[in-house]
């Protein structure tokens, strides 16, 4: 194996032990002659094997020419890492990597015990692999030395700066030696790590690996376009039409983590959670059931699920949109590794598919638009996976030949097919009938790589709504209706978006809604046999355009009392127009210029308004308070 010929000998027997044929894009870049024994500044995706690329990058340095190591002292290797995760997972990978070096591999992570970690350090370790938090905290307390570091590898620099590591990462690279090799790598390389990189690396050497479009092709992208209503409908048939072996499910809150957590194992998910609320112990037994198959679904928070590596993960839902581009490719990149497939599926409400489609664009990722897979496709796919199930294909062995003899006498073939069709669906949570969306067009096509700025390139208008229907809702301004809380319980009542309403007339008791015709019967199969909105706002749909000239329509009312201003005469138009037509001043005339400059003046005065004025009457006014005497304490 040629690839393996610059390795340090006991690293490539490591290799060849566990099966590596070849080695990934990054794992190449950092053996390459350029590198040596320089800082680097490595920027690769998730899953494109940057754990074994550092621990490949740094042995000639800790190793310094030996075959393997000497008794452990001062830490000669440190890697910092993002989450108590990812932590874990790069200590297994050194651990098999480094396996017959004898390397002393500790950890300093949070939510662990300080003191067994510090009883650790004192008995000596080649490399320490820590959260940043955790390895302050042993630096201040003088349990970990670092006088006789040689490298220090930041893993996920990216991550570890938006999570506010910072000033916890610039005190551990202060604390180690200058005469030190720095490797950073990072999936993003933002201002923030170019700086960091600058302040804290001599001469790096920059190294971009080309795993983001191999991780792409890896992934099958699909954008399903849902009803609001429909949303955790919508997941359950996904899982239910993949039956992935692991599937995760990304949530952007703990309480929506929780909520779908209850939710699904009510429908017979076997199922564990990933937020920040649980303790270590929690955590670790949640991804020990999701790898020896005990759990099928996690769902996950994006800071709980950093550095999570399940084997056979296929499957990556997101529940809620990620919030920009880099946390889509990071949640995208827990499947799809190491040259397996992946499916990313994005649950996509109706008023979130424009915000969907820039996200993809910016992200550089082509989706495919299409509807959840449906009740029936479900059950269509559980019939497929019936037949090829490979127990039908084994041959029957004399041991149950006796027994099938008589289920066949007893019951009959088709009374026997019956039971075993029924025995395998009763096994699988119902699939959900979900309401019918209009397939989602994106607007317009942008090559990959270019943004977006956010605003299409032509806002539609009101004024050429096109073909619609008008619908009654029994509110008006009498029950306080106002727009900007109908749109928004119109549109997730239909799962539909704002352009597909238009013009809204209120009126005191009711208000006529205009809905795109392609919606209206939707809309209407939406608010379901009551034709009611909220269990209590009457829905009726108009044949033509409302007449708001009929006997029941009453412009709204001014109010009673006239505003007045602090020389007592009404404010704007409407006192204007309550001035009796001989005291009005015709526009123009010198009369109509209060404030012009008087002979003898050396200033411009108001002049006091001569105008009628509007006393309140007495009863109107209010009270004098009296005085209340001061009782004795």
């Amino acid at each position: 194996m040629s690839s393996f010929e610059t390795i340090v000998p006991a690293l490539a027997q490591a290799l060849e032990k566990r099966g590596y044929a070849q080695l990934t894009p990054v794992q190449q870049a950092v053996l390459g002659p350029e590198l040596g024994e320089a800082d680097a500044l490595v920027s690769a995706q998730t899953g494109s094997g940057k754990t074994v690329a550092f621990g490949l990058a740094v042995a000639p340095t800790l190793l310094g020419g030996a075959e393997r190591f000497a008794d452990a002292g001062a830490p000669l290797g440190l890697v910092v890492a993002p989450t108590r995760e990812l932590a874990l997972q790069v200590r297994r990978e050194l651990e098999w990597l480094y396996e017959l070096t004898g390397a002393q591999i500790a950890s300093c992570v949070g939510g662990m015990d300080m003191r067994t970690e510090r009883r650790a350090l004192e008995r000596g370790a080649h490399i320490v692999v820590g959260t940043p938090g955790r390895l302050r905290d042993h630096i201040t307390r003088s349990a970990l030395d670092m006088s006789a570091l040689k490298a220090v590898v930041l893993d996920e620099a990216d991550e570890m700066l938006d999570l506010g590591f910072r000033e916890d990462l610039e005190f551990i690279l202060d604390a180690a030696p200058t005469e030190r090799r720095t490797l950073m790598f990072s999936a993003t390389v933002p201002r923030a790590i170019a700086t960091l990189a600058k302040n804290y690396q001599r001469d790096a050497v920059r190294i971009s690996a080309g795993g983001e479009e191999k991780q792409h092709l890896d992934i099958e992208y699909r954008a399903l376009n849902v009803a609001q209503v429909d949303r955790e409908n919508a997941i359950i048939n996904v899982l239910r039409y993949y039956e992935a072996g692991n599937a995760l499910v990304f949530c952007n809150t703990r309480a929506a983590v929780n909520h779908l957590t209850a939710r699904f194992n009510n429908r017979n998910f076997s199922v564990v959670a990933l937020s920040g609320e649980l303790s270590q112990n929690e955590r670790s037994h949640a991804l020990q059931a999701m790898r020896d198959g005990r759990a099928r679904v996690c769902i996950a928070t994006d800071v709980a699920a950093r550095g999570i590596d399940l084997p056979s993960l296929e499957l990556v839902v997101h529940a809620d949109l990620p919030s920009n581009p880099e946390t889509l490719l990071h949640r995208s990149g827990r499947t799809g590794r190491a040259g397996r497939k992946g499916v990313s599926a994005l649950i996509v409400p109706g008023n979130a598919r424009r915000r969907a489609e820039r996200l993809l664009a910016n992200a550089g990722i082509k989706a495919t638009w299409a509807s959840p897979p449906s009740a029936d496709e479900v059950l269509r796919r559980d019939d497929e996976r019936i037949l090829a199930d490979l127990a039908l294909s084994e041959p029957v062995s004399e041991d149950e030949r006796g027994f099938i003899d008589t289920l066949l006498t007893q019951h009959g073939a088709e009374q026997v097919a019956a039971a075993f069709v029924r025995l395998c669906r009763s096994s699988r949570s119902a699939p959900e009938d979900l309401m019918e969306v209009a397939p989602f067009t994106p607007s317009r096509e942008k090559p990959a790589g270019e943004k977006f700025t956010g605003r299409d390139e032509a806002p539609s208008r009101r004024d050429d709504f096109g073909d619609s229907v008008w619908f009654s809702l029994s509110v008006g301004r009498r029950q306080n209706a106002e727009p900007r809380w109908l749109i928004p319980m119109l549109c997730r009542t239909a799962g539909m978006s704002k352009r597909e309403i238009g013009a809204i007339k209120m009126q005191p008791e009711e208000t006529f809604v205009q809905i795109a015709a392609d919606w209206a019967d939707r809309f209407v199969a939406a608010i379901g046999p009551d034709r009611k909105l909220q269990g209590s706002i009457a829905v009726r749909r108009i044949d033509g355009t409302p007449d708001l000239s009929r006997a029941g329509y009453q412009p709204p009312k001014p109010d009673k009392k006239p505003h007045r201003g602090k020389r007592g005469f009404e404010q704007g138009a409407a006192g204007f127009e309550k001035r009796a037509p001989s005291e009005r001043q015709p526009a123009g005339t010198p009369d109509s210029k209060p404030w012009a400059k008087k002979p003898g003046k050396a200033k411009f005065d108001r002049p006091k308004f001569e105008g009628p004025k509007f006393d309140r009457p007495k009863s109107d006014q209010p009270a004098k308070r009296k005085k209340q005497k001061k009782r004795p304490a």
